[in-house]
């Protein structure tokens, strides 16, 4: 049995695949991990690291930020996240939004991605004002909302808003997931994809 799907060019789908995406997982260090208070924290970092071991499993180029790692006053990226993108590259910075860093800006280019995956703490700060930029700049933007927080639930929904009034595309981790296997018969990332899915019963 052949699948529709199958004949698609990953390319140019209007879908997310892993050919035309990236993600970009923004500020996930200590501070603001502990700082949230729009979701539950330990299921935040559960959620994290399953967009992380998508992006991994799906080969997804990805770029982590952190903030005033190098100046000392911050701590870097969450070990969860570390234990399985260990290899990506991390782009310090000082500027409080991310796409107001040179670095940050060309390793996203670099990437040749158009549709872009972002997770970022907080909602209200880190998502959003990269996310605009993004969206302006000609980008297509994917805040992975359960994979975000803010530090109110008003403040967490209303920049989910503010995006989605800007042309954002919100997903959850588990769409995403669906959205990139997309066909069981891709039996290379089955076994992967069952695993990350499945496990969410235990988050």
């Amino acid at each position: 049995m052949t699948s529709y799907a199958a004949i698609r060019d990953p390319m140019a789908d209007h879908l997310l695949t892993p050919q035309n995406a990236a993600v970009l997982i923004i500020d996930f260090q200590p501070v603001q991990v502990n700082s949230i208070a729009s979701r539950d924290k330990r299921q935040l970092v559960a959620n994290i690291t399953a967009l992380a071991r998508i992006a991994k499993l799906y080969g997804l180029p990805v770029v982590l930020a952190t903030v005033n790692v190098s100046t000392g006053r911050n701590q870097p990226t969450i070990r969860q996240i570390i234990e399985v993108l260990g290899d990506a590259p991390i782009i310090d910075r000082t500027s409080i939004n991310a796409w107001e860093d040179q670095d940050f800006v060309a390793a996203v280019k670099a990437t040749g991605r158009k549709k872009l995956i972002m997770a970022a703490l907080w909602t209200e700060v880190c998502l959003v004002h990269p996310a605009l930029d993004a969206l302006a700049e000609g980008f297509e933007v994917y805040p992975v909302v359960d994979a975000c927080a803010g530090t109110s639930l008003e403040a967490h929904d209303a920049a989910l808003d503010r995006l989605v009034q800007a042309g954002a595309k919100p997903t959850s981790w588990v769409q995403l997931i669906c959205e990139l296997q997309r066909d069981w018969n891709r039996e290379a990332t089955v076994p992967g994809f069952a695993d990350i899915l499945f496990a969410i019963e235990g988050h």
